[in-house]
């Protein structure tokens, strides 16, 4: 077994040590520990997770851990203490995991997504330029939702990865409010910048950590301001939309939040594709 499938596998079990497992919860560990073993291409696998609402948010943090593990250079110096860290944030989405799923749904999950995973490869892109407004009208569901992962919440003093999590999420209101601000009046362009290099430095800070998917939700967004600010990108309805769900991932994912965020995962890394090409001119 290599050492990526090892890495990932010991801190699912290192994370699920700190549970309270009954039989059940125990054979789904199991099942999990035995379809990583044996996936043939695990980045495929991790992906297909990320589909399904039961497996997304937990397949969010494994794909993290896979980034940290294949992109760069790995300090080996560093790795016992990544290892931990990695483990321990593990814990609160491996026990969300095991409440929605018990062996027989895990299966059935697994064959679904396996089943469907052709049809994966559709373009899920938007088409900007046609698209009518209508067409992204929220549902009372999907308000209630970011009304949920969006809503302040009290700290608790200790909190794991608390100056981390205050960090990241502290400007994050403050953009929401300057992305809904682009819909009824010109942007600042000073006040752009300042929050495209706000959003810049905590995607550095997030990739530091290992933290590849909160680092480029910060990037995408980021980088739609600047062509905003440059007259490259028009904030319509349906861009500002597209910008907001990177920042409700960004706040689901270093919350914990137990909500499916499938869609706007989605939509993210598709307008993520979408403005990856456009150059910045000036």
């Amino acid at each position: 077994m290599d050492f990526i499938k090892q890495y990932i596998i010991q801190s699912i079990s290192a994370a699920s040590n700190n549970l309270r497992l009954d039989t059940q919860k125990i054979e789904v560990v199991g099942l999990l520990r035995e379809l990583i073993a044996k996936a043939d291409n695990l980045e495929k696998e991790i992906k297909l997770m990320k589909t399904t609402t039961e497996l997304s948010t937990f397949a969010i943090r494994l794909d993290e851990i896979y980034r940290y593990l294949t992109q760069g250079t790995i300090d080996l110096l560093k790795i016992s203490d990544k290892f931990k860290e990695h483990s321990r944030y593990l814990i609160s989405d491996m026990s969300r995991l095991l409440d929605a799923v018990n062996p027989t749904k895990f299966r059935e999950t697994i064959s679904k997504i396996r089943e469907n995973g052709l049809t994966n490869g559709i373009d899920r892109s938007i088409n900007y330029g046609t698209a009518h407004s209508s067409h992204f009208e929220k549902s009372e569901t999907e308000i209630l939702k970011e009304k949920i992962i969006m809503e302040d919440e009290p700290v608790e003093p200790g909190t794991l990865f608390q100056n981390f999590e205050d960090a990241i999420l502290q400007p994050i209101k403050n953009v929401d409010e300057l992305l809904k601000a682009l819909l009824v009046s010109n942007p600042d362009s000073e006040e752009l910048i300042k929050y495209c290099e706000i959003l810049e430095s905590n995607g550095n800070l997030a990739e530091e950590r290992g933290f590849e998917i909160i680092s480029n939700m910060h990037n995408i967004v980021a980088k739609a301001l600047l062509l905003v600010r440059a007259n490259e990108l028009s904030p319509t309805k349906e861009i500002v939309e597209s910008m907001r769900a990177c920042l409700i991932v960004i706040v689901a994912v270093v919350k914990g939040k137990d909500v499916d965020i499938t869609s706007y995962l989605n939509r993210a890394e598709s307008f993520g594709r979408q403005i990856k090409s456009i150059k910045i001119e000036g």
